[in-house]
């Protein structure tokens, strides 16, 4: 295996992460779940205009913690054959085109793919935090208490949506999958661990995981130069930097990871920049789950060729 920019390759399959993982980290995640119980879910199903002939296209709209109503595309074959997959996009976009399910929906799968709230869907974001906010959802209520740390809500709305999909007619709770790329990769593994009911978890190139490694790494590029744009106007001498890190571990993938369940297949490139592959395993190398990961050594954060085929294929065995 070639070596990537980040580090050996043999190292990396190694790599226990950077990011501190805080000491109340197994309280902070119970009281998060304790939350969510105690907020109604007034779930909302309404058509689409969106129909096809074999599939029952709908808004589905909950509410989740903090009063913020969010909402999923959700595609329900006319006869389900008792598998679901849920779908997580990445950073700023939204849940995607309904056509884009349909390849699920043949197989007799139902699907929904979430808008994280704040970003380019239609859920909404409700909650204000003291602090900074500046043009970012990864930093979102860093200067305010830990239980408003934006990724905690956003992980919770995926942990709700999964719960709705558990429930439905025609699903079979011990066939539910989760899937996406970057942040949606990142939110894939949050949800499985979330989720001790998820039975496959296939996330490429995650974001949200080993804060402090990416950086260190000083790569500059989006999502994770917001910490650094965070340093330079808040706190440009650095005194607040364990600090910062270790408020971020509370929504670091990596310490969630070994709560996982589902089996697990990661899919990373060597050459990616924007969430390096030592962040990427910094998780991987936590599960305890089987699980398995590709490599694609000339490739960055982009498309990897093969990819949606193989995570098809996996999902189609639910």
């Amino acid at each position: 295996m070639p070596l990537t920019f980040d580090m050996p390759f043999d190292e990396l399959v190694a790599y226990q992460g950077t990011n501190p993982r805080p000491a109340d980290f197994d309280d902070y995640w119970a009281r998060a779940l304790a939350d969510l119980e105690n907020q109604a879910a007034d779930v909302e199903i309404v058509p689409a205009e969106f129909q096809t002939p074999y599939a029952r296209c709908a808004d589905l709209w909950f509410t989740g913690t903090g009063g913020a109503r969010v909402h999923a595309k959700l595609l329900q074959p006319t006869r389900p054959q008792g598998p679901a997959v849920l779908e997580f996009h990445g950073y700023r976009g939204d849940s995607g085109d309904w056509v884009s399910k349909l390849p699920y929906v043949a197989l007799g799968h139902t699907v929904a793919a979430l808008d994280m709230r704040g970003q380019g869907g239609l859920s909404t974001d409700e909650i204000p935090v003291s602090g900074w906010a500046m043009a970012t959802y990864l930093l979102r209520g860093i200067d305010d208490k830990p239980d408003n740390l934006l990724y905690r809500h956003l992980y919770l709305d995926t942990v709700r949506l999964a719960r709705i999909v558990m429930d439905l007619d025609g699903v079979d709770p011990d066939r539910v999958g989760v899937t996406g790329y970057s942040q949606g990769g990142g939110l894939t593994l949050a949800c499985a661990a979330l989720v001790p009911g998820v039975k496959l978890a296939v996330p490429v190139f995650p974001f949200l995981t080993d804060y402090r490694r990416a950086w260190e790494l000083d790569l500059e590029e989006n999502p994770y130069d917001e910490i650094a744009e965070y340093f330079r106007r808040r706190d440009p001498m650095h005194r607040r930097e364990d600090e910062v890190f270790t408020r971020l571990g509370y929504v670091d993938v990596q310490h969630l990871a070994p709560r996982v369940r589902a089996r697990t297949m990661l899919t990373v490139g060597l050459n990616d920049r924007t969430c390096p592959p030592s962040t990427q395993f910094a998780a991987y190398n936590k599960l305890t789950c089987e699980k398995s990961y590709r490599v694609y050594p000339d490739f960055g954060h982009e498309d990897l060729p093969g990819t949606d085929d193989e995570i098809y294929s996996l999902l189609a065995t639910l």
